[in-house]
């Protein structure tokens, strides 16, 4: 039902991604499916989408890269609850007034399901832990996104026991 890893590793190329993102995409997809397993979530979906989540990076590196790699799945016929894991993964996600200040398709781009939020959270967290994802929320908050930096604090909180102990920075 949903592409394996090969699979994705060939759409990644088809889409133009170079191999740092392939690498990064990775780190989060390890991470990802270990969060999976403890939270009992979809497994397979979750994989599938922590290595896609970045596919838009093979056309453009800006913030619109998560609707441009759905965009894409879309197109080549993947299941929608694919497709919202991509489109939704940017930090901990976008609503619907940040999307539109930000130049986006007016919508709301808030991961709902577990796996959608499981895939935002290991891409926050892969590489910098805990410290990345304090980092991150204090430069949302020096943008003056305050709203963006409670969700990514508000996403690690409801997620921080489904990281295991061995992931833990």
């Amino acid at each position: 039902m949903y592409p394996d890893e090969n699979e994705c590793m060939e759409l990644l190329r088809r889409a133009g991604c170079e191999d740092n993102v392939i690498e990064h995409v990775k780190q989060v997809a390890s991470l990802a499916v270990k969060m999976a397993e403890r939270c009992g979530a979809n497994v397979e979906l979750v994989r599938a989408g922590a290595l896609l989540h970045d596919i838009g990076r093979g056309r453009t590196h800006g913030i619109e890269h998560a609707i441009v790699g759905a965009g894409l799945l879309r197109e080549w016929g993947y299941p929608e609850e694919l497709v919202l894991i991509v489109e939704r993964h940017i930090g901990a996600g976008i609503d619907r007034e940040g999307a539109e200040h930000l130049g986006l398709p007016p919508k709301d781009y808030i991961p709902r399901s577990l796996e959608e939020k499981i895939v935002a959270e290991a891409d926050n967290y892969a590489g910098e832990g805990e410290k990345g994802i304090k980092e991150f929320a204090e430069r949302l908050r020096k943008k003056g996104d305050e709203r963006a930096a409670e969700r990514v604090r508000a996403l690690h909180e409801e997620l921080k026991d489904c990281i295991p102990e061995e992931e833990r920075m």
